[in-house]
């Protein structure tokens, strides 16, 4: 084998292309050796994604804005990006009770894509244009390209620039030609991936890492917490109905019988529950105050 080059990034294409150095020999190396040499790479990640959240916090902040005002968040991606998209928007409902339509996935491809590759589906920038045709100028879109080229990314981001929506890209590379189509560039610079060029890999972990944050941070500044407990949890089965119980007794300190009897005066609606027992209210007080501040509990409490 020839002796590997350090990677050179004054050469053409994003970091994840480049060659690594550190991996070279991976085809050769033990399971346990070759497990161990890519969760070294995969420890880059999270200094990586650290070094983004400035940027990543302007997003957010005008995200809130303007879910608070009506308006809607946008994701639009192809392949893994496009992927980590659908899921992360996906994952909203269940865990905050986000209700459909706030956070919109578009993946380049379609549903068909979320399986198995569509061919061309990246290049196509008719349909990334189309995907954004609904954006309003209240809206954020954030594109999510691990290269910051994706052309189906780039029409999304044209489209709602144009609208006047605020734009945002997710990307791996410092150097990402869709930058100059975002008001925020938040680029996670995990460098030269351990296969060349798979970006499901520190690209991918980056770019879920930041959507999580993002989503997560959005949840929690719009009142779809309090503290650090879910409180939108709908009791659709025994898991969550438990859940339930064992959330509102760590808000609270209350037995499991007290917190049973709570939520059944409450008609199941946590958020009434918890402002009941904290607040020692009687449910319709709570559900007032609740009514009163938007659903957020903590802003219901201060309230009484």
């Amino acid at each position: 084998m020839p002796p590997a080059r350090a990677p050179d990034r004054a050469r053409p294409g994003p970091p994840t292309e480049e060659r690594n150095h550190r991996t070279v020999d991976l085809d050769t190396l033990p399971t346990l050796r070759l497990l161990d040499r890519l969760n070294g790479e995969d420890a880059l990640v999270a200094p990586a994604v650290r070094r983004a959240l400035p940027a990543l916090a302007m997003v957010v902040d005008q995200a809130v804005r303007r879910v608070a005002g009506g308006g809607r968040v946008h994701y639009a991606g192809s392949g893994t990006s496009g992927r980590l998209g659908v899921l992360d928007a996906a994952e909203l409902g269940p865990t905050f009770g986000l209700p459909p339509g706030v956070v919109v996935a578009h993946l380049a491809g379609g549903e068909q894509a979320l399986q198995q590759p569509v061919e061309g589906a990246e290049d196509d920038r008719a349909a990334g244009a189309a995907a954004a045709a609904g954006v309003r100028a209240a809206d954020l879109m954030l594109g999510l390209s691990a290269a910051g080229a994706a052309p189906y990314v780039g029409a999304a981001l044209e489209q709602a620039r144009a609208a006047g929506a605020f734009t945002a890209l997710v990307t791996a590379n410092p150097a990402a030609p869709l930058a100059a189509l975002a008001d925020v560039c938040v680029c996670a610079d995990t460098g030269p991936e351990a296969i060349t060029g798979s970006t499901r890999l520190k690209a991918g972990t980056a770019q879920k890492m930041l959507l999580n944050s993002f989503s997560t941070a959005l949840m929690v500044r719009t009142g779809r917490t309090y503290s650090n407990l879910m409180v939108h949890v709908t009791p659709v089965n025994a898991k969550l109905q438990g859940r339930q119980q064992r959330l509102l007794a760590q808000a609270t300190g209350m037995t499991a019988a007290e917190c049973d009897a709570a939520l059944a005066a409450a008609g199941g609606d946590l958020r009434v529950a918890l402002v009941t027992l904290l607040g020692g209210v009687d449910p319709e007080l709570a559900r007032d105050a609740l009514d009163r501040s938007g659903g957020v509990v903590r802003a219901a409490l201060d309230q009484l």
